[in-house]
């Protein structure tokens, strides 16, 4: 493949689009299957167990296609896949985790929807290579009010619950954690994927078993269907949902990255009425017209060319 034909940017490629579309399926279930695993485990025990049973799975995968950590050289790698993997893995589930319990989870997923809003800035001023025009920031902005029109004004309704508004704020700071790992991870030293996210989930693990066993303990009880819940989040939406991450950002960027915000709603709600029986959005459609205008506004030039 020669370099004019590698993604970038402002051609990410057939394989990025399936990739990103392949993640928004992943990651829309996700809400499903730690929901299952809540029900057998605590909240601290899902986020370590989720993180640590995705890096022991990658560490295992790895060195079977050549990309285990071994592959990881130099400590200036190491430093980026360690804070990467506080910052954007560690960190921002537990501030959703905690800040689910003071918000509905409704405006968690109107504040994971901004993640494109808060990348542009940082791509502006950390990765300009990217390149952020007047079509990619009025795609964006079009792409959230989509959200928030699938979401609900209920999203902003007032829970009455002690710190709501620090939950709140810790579900914006959750979006804030996801943006700058993004732009990071663009900037981080060249690694192979999946030696990169094995790296980025072993970092996070660490950070987060050592919460799960002073919170809330060794589980004695693994019941059925909450353990294979925690399993198939394990293996999916974090350890597989890793790697596709790390190589959709370094061929394509942060802001193509971050568009996998708007579909996850939309995938979360398809999935409910599918699966678990839940009532059809009245403006689903509307919603999604909208998010999809803002996406195609977004990567037009990708598109269509820089017409």
């Amino acid at each position: 493949m020669s370099p004019t034909t590698l993604p970038n940017p402002d051609r990410p490629g057939a394989l990025n689009w399936a990739l990103i579309l392949g993640l928004g399926v992943i990651w829309g279930t996700a809400f499903m299957g730690v929901s299952t695993a809540l029900e057998g485990f605590g909240v601290w025990t899902v986020t370590a167990g989720r993180t640590a049973l995705g890096a022991l799975a990658l560490i295992l995968a790895g060195p079977l296609i050549g990309q285990g950590l071994g592959q990881i050289k130099g400590m200036r790698a190491w430093g980026y896949s360690i804070v990467i993997g506080t910052v954007s893995v560690a960190l921002p589930f537990s501030l959703l985790s905690w800040g689910l319990s003071h918000v509905p989870s409704a405006f968690a997923g109107v504040a994971m929807g901004a993640v494109p809003l808060l990348v542009l800035p940082l791509v502006a001023i950390f990765s300009p290579e990217e390149g952020i025009g007047p079509k990619r920031i009025a795609g964006v902005t079009l792409g959230f009010f989509g959200l928030i029109l699938l979401v609900g004004d209920g999203a902003f309704d007032s829970t009455g619950r002690d710190a709501e508004w620090l939950g709140r704020l810790a579900c914006i700071g959750a979006a804030g954690c996801y943006a700058i790992g993004s732009v990071m991870t663009r900037r981080a030293p060249q690694m192979p994927p999946v030696s990169f996210a094995t790296a980025t989930l072993l970092a996070a693990a660490v950070v987060m078993m050592p919460v799960a066993l002073i919170t809330e303990g060794v589980p004695t009880d693994f019941p059925a269907l909450p353990t294979a819940a925690l399993i198939y989040v394990a293996l999916l939406p974090t350890g597989l949902a890793a790697i596709i991450r790390v190589r959709v950002i370094t061929t394509a960027g942060s802001m193509f990255m971050s568009l996998v915000s708007y579909m996850v709603p939309v995938w979360a709600v398809i999935f409910g009425i599918t699966l678990m029986g839940e009532a059809l959005p009245a403006t689903l459609f509307w919603a999604l017209g909208l998010i999809l205008a803002g996406i195609l506004l977004s990567q037009w030039r990708s598109l269509f060319g820089p017409r």
